[in-house]
């Protein structure tokens, strides 16, 4: 018995200890990266600049070295951090050039737009740019076109095939489930509804999708031809072809690559471009190195400042068990608007829209906030993947509005949607319920459990929400005619819940120009009459200690599910944002996906 005792209290001491060793490692690692990310990278002379692409992109990245620590597969960036990064590599001298490793990045074509133009700025230095990978995804080698020499592994493959959705239909799941979904809605071709009431794409959304997806896949061509000398009409032609699953050296007989290399032949290869010896190693920064370098630029003296504000994620009244990085909580943006508007120092606002609407009441709220603002000083929206439906209505309203050709925006219209589970509930589980009011619509909307209704509406209650969303419509367009000076009638004509490409957006008038963050900032500095600035971000980031205290179980859970469902996710996503959304929306599909 002694001896039993004696290895159980030596067994406990054994993992107190190697726990508390495992504490003091992580808190040393954690300490030191804190202070490895402040410390400014030091250049040295013949070194390249590696985009290692494998991950998701965001807007703005937030530090957490916990990720690192607990070792996700995946990282994300920030669009930010890469297009800035990629213009520092531009502007010193001892960076030769660029080596993209295009493995995956989980990105809208938006977003790989604007980094395609930043690569494209980069090569007009004279600096080179060498694209390989084992694999290009489409979205990929869409970006890696710009190369100089793209390379591919003599095993391997570049995804070339066209453009496709397949959107999820739900109707006949909740169906079986006891739940019965009740639309009310404003607009021919406003389709996030269609999910919870059909089995297939209603001719008005087909008609839509099919002509944004072919809007996008021109530029793609047009892009791709103008890099790799190929005409559009012959990429399209190899698409049909399914280019996925040919043999490596077919890749560079039709000139989609440029030579078959494998990866140690690629890293000498790069030493002899940026002028290092075979015997010698290469000089590698990658984008957390470059983050840290500094830019070559005189400081701004002047005080006056440029803010950039993120409006990023779902509109919604008020954040609620969702961090504000990953939706745009109504109450904090119109506060921090308000504080842009009364801070003398700030000359102009460019407003970086990147979401596909959520409620139609918050996205009212906001759009009045930036009425206000724009009353004092320039509001220049810079739209990125999305600013559709809520993300159009806070946008409509700004001194001048830009956007990528492959942006999808537009989308002006409003829908009601409510579920009973009358089925579920009494057949199902076997409740009843009695009803005891004082006037006859005391219990509309009456729930026993979250966002499902006892019962349906009756006809008086659909009557009533149906005028609502058609007060709600109507207050849509008239904010949208007023901010685009366009006539109600003619507004009406391109709204019906529409979805635009950007550069169709700016035939009809809906946005200005063509452009990216870069164009942005420029107009708002034109238009603000500034010639020597500097370029605030807002909202205020956590800090890195404060988000190490969060214990971002959404963000992990998320990773998680989108590790085990791939391309299911955007429908468990779809249901999942369900849950608490204010039943009254402006705002794409919930399901929303292009397949690359």
């Amino acid at each position: 018995m002694k001896d039993f005792l004696k290895f159980t209290l030596a067994s406990l001491v054994g993992v107190v200890l190697a726990g508390v060793v495992f504490i003091v490692l992580g808190i040393i690692s954690v300490v030191g990266m804190m202070t490895s990310s402040d410390t400014e990278t030091v250049v040295k002379d013949n070194s390249i600049f590696v985009l290692d692409f494998k991950g998701n992109l965001a807007e703005r990245a937030q530090d957490n070295p916990l990720q690192q620590l607990l070792g996700e597969e995946f990282e994300t960036y920030g669009l930010n951090d890469v297009l800035s990064s990629i213009r520092k590599a531009a502007e010193n001298e001892n960076i030769k050039g660029i080596y993209l490793r295009p493995s995956y990045l989980g990105a809208s074509f938006a977003s790989l737009q604007e980094i395609r133009q930043a690569l494209l700025d980069f090569k007009a230095t004279g600096k080179f740019i060498v694209a390989y990978a084992d694999a290009y995804t489409q979205g990929m080698y869409y970006l890696s076109s710009v190369a100089d020499k793209v390379i591919v592994n003599p095993q391997g493959s570049i995804g070339w095939h066209g453009l496709g959705m397949q959107p999820v239909f739900f109707k006949n799941l909740i169906g079986k489930l006891g739940i019965e979904a009740q639309v009310f809605r404003v607009g021919t071709y406003k389709s996030a509804v269609e999910p919870f009431i059909g089995t297939e794409m209603s001719p008005a959304n087909r008609e839509q999708t099919t002509e944004m997806l072919t809007s996008i896949w021109q530029q793609l061509l047009n892009d791709v031809s103008a890099s790799r000398g190929i005409s559009a009409d012959t990429l399209n032609a190899y698409a049909d072809r399914f280019m996925d699953l040919c043999k490596a050296p077919e890749y560079v007989a039709c000139g989609l690559a440029d030579t078959l290399m494998y990866n140690d032949e690629v890293l000498a290869y790069l030493k002899q471009m940026s002028g290092r010896e075979e015997d010698e190693s290469l000089r590698s920064l990658f984008l957390e190195d470059m983050i840290n370098v500094k830019r070559n630029v005189p400081r701004d003296k002047s005080g006056d400042v440029i803010a950039v504000y993120y409006a990023s994620g779902e509109i919604v009244d008020q954040a609620s068990g969702t961090s504000t990085d990953e939706c745009i909580d109504a109450s904090v943006m119109c506060r921090d608007l308000r504080s842009l508007r009364d801070d003398d120092n700030v000359k102009a606002v460019v407003l970086r829209v990147n979401s596909p609407g959520g409620s139609a009441y918050a996205s009212e709220q906001i759009w009045r906030e930036v009425v206000r603002l724009k009353e004092k000083k320039p509001v220049v929206v810079s739209m990125s993947d999305y600013a559709a439906s809520g993300g159009y209505y806070i946008s409509c309203a700004a001194t001048r509005i830009l956007a990528q050709s492959t942006t999808l925006t537009g989308s002006i219209g409003i829908f009601g949607l409510a579920f009973s589970a009358d089925e579920l509930l009494t057949k199902t589980a076997g409740l009843s319920f009695d009803v005891v009011k004082t006037n006859r619509l005391s219990d509309f909307g009456a729930s026993t459990l979250p966002n499902l209704l006892n019962r349906p509406l009756n006809e008086a209650e659909q009557a009533i929400m149906q005028n609502y969303v058609n007060q709600g419509y109507e207050l849509f367009v008239n904010r949208c005619a007023d901010g685009r000076s366009i006539s109600v009638d003619e507004l009406k004509k391109i709204a019906e819940g529409r979805v635009w490409t950007g550069a169709k957006a700016v035939e009809l008038g809906l946005v200005d120009e063509l452009g990216g963050m870069d164009k942005a900032l420029e107009t708002a500095a034109a238009l603000a009459d500034v010639q020597s600035y500097s370029v605030l971000s807002y909202p205020k980031q956590k800090s890195m200690f404060s988000n190490l205290l969060d214990t971002q179980k959404k963000h992990f859970a998320d990773s998680e599910m989108k590790a085990h469902l791939g391309n299911l996710y955007p429908a468990f996503k779809a249901l999942e944002d369900l849950k608490g959304t204010n039943c009254i929306q402006a705002r794409m599909p919930f399901n929303f996906h292009i397949q690359q």
